[in-house]
């Protein structure tokens, strides 16, 4: 007979690994100034640090199914951390900028993979009547380690220099490999899936094209009129459209395409999308905003933007407890009618408000934020059979990158078109007056876009519903499993 499973042991050692790794996805964000100016490169260059990790990580998300099935979650668990570990020393030894973009991809193929592998793990350990506990305390680590990062990025750089930031995290990284070697236990069978090349060369064409192409948009004057940018795009629109064709033809599908016949699945999906772009927008254009019309430094920006995304982080064991207690549709129809509210706001801020009722204002953003996306989530993946767990994990985490992208490449490029259209306009001298209008009407109309977003997401929660879970069953080492 197997060993009891260790439920506790294995959880910990999940939520120490995935607090560094996605930590570390953010904690270069507010020194990528001081880089330019160490490495001597321009702002589109070392934007790659932030653009390339995004692009590495949505690469290999569609394959991680393909790893799950093929590897123990010791082997995964381990292997991952120890990769990532050595991307951190690469990056922390850096000599010139090339040695640091090397470093930095190494840790995305580390984070990429993590996610799906902690994800689908937590799905067979646990039953679905206590999974929105456990995604919501899980969820805390996932909200809370990016939300401090540009703080702590920025304590660390004034204090230490740069090196920091990558030399902070190599013990812990260390200490995560260690704890997983003592207590981390296998979860799940290993069937070896057949490997299609040419699902995973089209995958990759297909997840890198589309990331590529909306996050370097900003990058061509023409912004999404620039040919190279449009033909990027549509190459990888074409390749995924391709491997979709692929996958639901093939016997042992890389990504099984079929999860999507589930309702709730497929609605929690497009949920999650449409909040993820409205997160990720928010995350860029409010800092533009603190920065420039309303006169404030970028730590200042970071500080004011802090109690929202801690209190988002904060709120998600408590989310995952009210799922559990009442399902998904008290906890997201509320959140998104108040998602709706805050970007009708958002649509008519000025360089007058106060900063009180800003920092409100986010935080009661993030607050709904926390009551969709894991109520959302987590329902979906309930309804999933076991033998698709990895399947929908793998493509939930490769839409995070690519709503990312979306969704900032569209709200960067609408604010940038909107201001420049109103100084063109203008007949006068033009002031840093008329500059902070112009940037105001920029973000105003990128909230409209945000508002139309934000009323889908309402309309989609109208028709959810509690996801009938398949029925768990007791093997010998004592963990509780779904039927396949």
């Amino acid at each position: 007979m197997e060993a009891a499973i260790n439920r506790k042991a294995i959880f910990t050692t999940f939520m120490i690994g995935a607090f560094f790794a996605i930590l570390n996805e953010t904690l270069l964000n507010i020194a990528l100034t001081e880089l330019m100016n160490v490495f001597k490169v321009d702002a589109p260059t070392v934007q790659w640090l932030a653009t390339g990790f995004m692009l590495v990580m949505g690469v290999l998300m569609p394959i991680s199914a393909l790893f799950i099935q093929s590897f123990t979650t010791r082997q995964m668990f381990i292997g991952i951390m120890i990769v990532f570990l050595i991307g951190t020393i690469i990056a922390a030894s850096a000599v010139n900028f090339p040695m640091l973009v090397t470093g930095r991809m190494i840790q995305a193929v580390g984070t990429g993979l993590l996610m799906p592998v902690i994800m689908n793990a937590l799905l067979l350990l646990y039953p679905p009547e206590v999974r929105g506990k456990v995604m919501g305390t899980f969820g805390l680590v996932i909200m809370f380690a990016p939300a401090i990062g540009p703080t702590l990025s920025g304590v660390i750089v004034d204090l230490f220099g740069w090196r920091w930031l990558f030399l902070f995290v190599i013990p812990f990284a260390l200490f995560s490999i260690l704890f997983a070697l003592k207590y981390l236990q296998n979860v799940g069978e290993v069937t070896k899936p057949k490997v299609d090349m040419i699902s995973i060369l089209l995958s990759t064409i297909g997840i890198g094209g589309i990331v590529y192409g909306f996050s370097s948009a900003g990058e061509h004057e023409e912004g999404f009129l620039s040919i190279t940018i449009l033909s990027i795009i549509f190459i990888g629109l074409l390749a995924l459209f391709l491997f979709v064709q692929r996958q639901l033809k093939l016997d042992e599908p890389l990504l099984d395409v079929r999860v999507f016949k589930y309702k709730s699945f497929a609605k929690g999906v497009t949920i999650f999308v449409i909040v993820m772009m409205a997160l990720f927008a928010s995350e860029i254009v409010m800092p533009m905003y603190l920065q420039g019309p309303l006169g404030y430094s970028a730590k200042m920006a970071g500080l004011l933007l802090l109690p929202g995304a801690l209190l988002n982080g904060l709120m998600s064991p408590l989310m995952g407890t009210l799922f559990d207690k009442y399902g998904p549709r008290k906890l997201i129809i509320p959140g998104t009618v108040v998602m709706v509210c805050v970007m009708l706001f958002f649509s008519k801020i000025n360089p007058s408000i106060p900063t009180w009722l800003f920092i409100i204002v986010y935080i009661v953003l993030m607050l709904s934020i926390s009551a969709i996306m894991m109520p959302a989530h987590t329902n979906g993946l309930n309804e999933l059979p076991k033998n698709l767990y990895a399947h929908g994990s793998a493509i939930a985490n490769t839409l995070q990158p690519i709503a990312g992208a979306l969704g900032v490449s569209i709200f960067v490029s609408i604010l940038t078109q909107s201001s420049k259209h109103y100084l063109d306009i203008q007949t006068g001298p033009i002031t840093e007056r008329i500059m902070n209008d112009a940037m105001t009407q920029g973000v105003h109309h990128a909230y409209w876009f945000a508002i139309i977003l934000s009323v889908i997401a309402f309309f989609i929660a109208l028709f959810f519903k509690k996801a009938n879970a398949p029925e768990f069953e007791k093997n010998e080492s004592g963990i509780t499993s779904l039927e396949s």
